[in-house]
């Protein structure tokens, strides 16, 4: 994919994407880098961004080729055989739509909504030969953190169910997968399958030992300050957070921390509409610029059917996107194995369920021809009918995509890259706090 290199010549290494405000924190730059130069440093204002640990970069451009921040592309995706055509344009390649949840119980309530992520991971690994789950869970130095991990058993996935609503690079540690004596199931969001692909696509090992690629639905990633201010919020310090639940225990769950000096005591802060509505603020713009919110690489993709209203105390549900015929498989195959209980549904219970994603695709023509226009360096994406999408919304929408976008370029000053005090060889290592930069 170097076509989206070359409209971008100012970039020289993955610290430039971060430095003109277009990483999305995936972390494949750090496993690419042939001379591991590069670290993922917790940026609090921003989210995670990689960092020069060497002395400046070679002629490789290997972490601006994995790069997902400056460019995806359809085009490089071979053909899905039997999709929804209708669905396409605003959703990508659509086989079947399912409904329904993990067949095991602490799954379901400990996930998302159904837990179907999990139990279908789950099945590969303990039924389908695959070696482990490549994911992200929480850091036990800091829970509110989050770290990357492999886990092989039941008790591990179960541990790191739940949605992360803080920065998170399941792409630092691809190697994992490359090195595993068999094949492995990845989790991320739809960058980070984004990412897998691209890497896959120059690092055959990577690409065979990819047993299957399931993507969440996502809305965007808050940076960790976001996590933090909404526990001072609530009064309390983060050091006194013992653990922390963004969602889960319960359909949609709740905001939740356990504290040290009650380590078994779940306390419940916020609801989940309360939670992100206070945390969906923390987003950085690369976010905004998004197109794919469904995990549209992915070989299944997993979110919260929002079509209906939820009665009180409902099971948690979860909609199922088979999107190639490795997923179909795996899903079939994992229903027979009693692993999850899914029932087809209407492909336009997508639409109906993920209104915003859709809108959101909708206004991103505009800001990013609104960013071109003023000299501001922005992603290219391909095959993916952004102009098509934009014409499709309200007029108050487009003019806001417009005017809203050269509002934040010129206040913000986007024009002017980012300052390089947190790019320096010593530049601090994850989990210390940085000056904050501005989004």
């Amino acid at each position: 994919m170097n076509h989206s290199i070359a409209i971008l010549p100012t970039l020289n290494d993955a610290t430039d994407v971060a430095r003109h405000r277009m990483c999305i924190g995936c972390g494949a730059c750090v496993s690419v880098c042939p001379e591991k130069k590069l670290q993922m440093v917790d940026l609090l204002d921003d989210g995670l961004r990689p960092v020069s640990t060497g002395n400046g970069c070679g002629d490789c451009t290997d972490c601006l080729t994995v790069c997902p921040g400056i460019g995806i592309s359809h085009a490089s995706q071979p053909a899905t055989a039997g999709f929804n055509k209708a669905l396409a344009p605003s959703w990508g390649p659509v086989l079947e739509v399912w409904e329904g949840h993990a067949a095991d119980a602490a799954l379901r309530r400990d996930g998302s909504s159904g837990g179907l992520a999990s139990a279908l991971a789950l099945y590969c690994v303990e039924r389908g030969g695959m070696h482990g789950l490549v994911h992200i869970g929480s850091d036990e130095k800091a829970r509110w953190r989050n770290r990357t991990q492999l886990s092989r058993t039941r008790d591990e996935v179960l541990a790191a169910t739940g949605s992360r609503y803080a920065p998170a690079s399941p792409c630092d540690h691809l190697e994992w997968i490359e090195d595993a004596p068999a094949p492995c199931v990845f989790i991320g969001k739809p960058c980070d399958v984004e990412a897998v692909r691209k890497a896959g696509a120059i690092r055959p090992r990577l690409e065979r030992n990819l047993g299957l690629a399931i993507g969440i639905f996502c809305a965007g990633t808050p940076s960790t300050q976001g996590t933090l201010d909404l526990l001072h919020e609530h009064g309390l310090d983060p050091a006194e957070v013992e653990d922390v639940r963004y969602r889960g225990r319960g359909w949609p769950g709740s905001f939740a921390v356990r504290l040290k000096r009650e380590p078994e005591a779940w306390r419940d802060l916020a609801t989940y509409a309360e939670a992100w509505g206070f945390l969906q603020k923390y987003r950085p713009y690369r976010c905004h610029l998004c197109p794919d919110g469904t995990s549209e690489f992915a070989d299944i993709a997993c979110g919260d059917p929002w079509y209906r209203e939820l009665e009180d105390d409902e099971p948690g549900q979860s909609l199922v996107v088979v999107r190639t015929q490795r997923g179909r498989e795996i899903v079939r195959a994992a229903i027979e194995a009693g692993y999850v209980r899914l029932e087809p549904v209407r492909p336009e219970l997508l639409q109906m369920s993920q209104r915003e994603l859709q809108l959101k695709r909708g206004a991103i023509w505009g800001r990013i021809w609104t960013m071109r226009a003023l000299a501001v360096p922005a992603p290219r994406f391909e095959g993916f009918a952004l102009f098509r999408n934009w014409l499709a919304i309200p007029w108050r929408h487009k003019l806001r995509s417009v005017i809203g976008t050269a509002r934040r370029v010129i206040t913000r000053r986007y024009h002017r890259p980012l300052g390089s005090p947190w790019l320096r060889s010593e530049a601090p290592t994850l989990g210390v706090q940085v000056p904050p930069v501005q989004r």
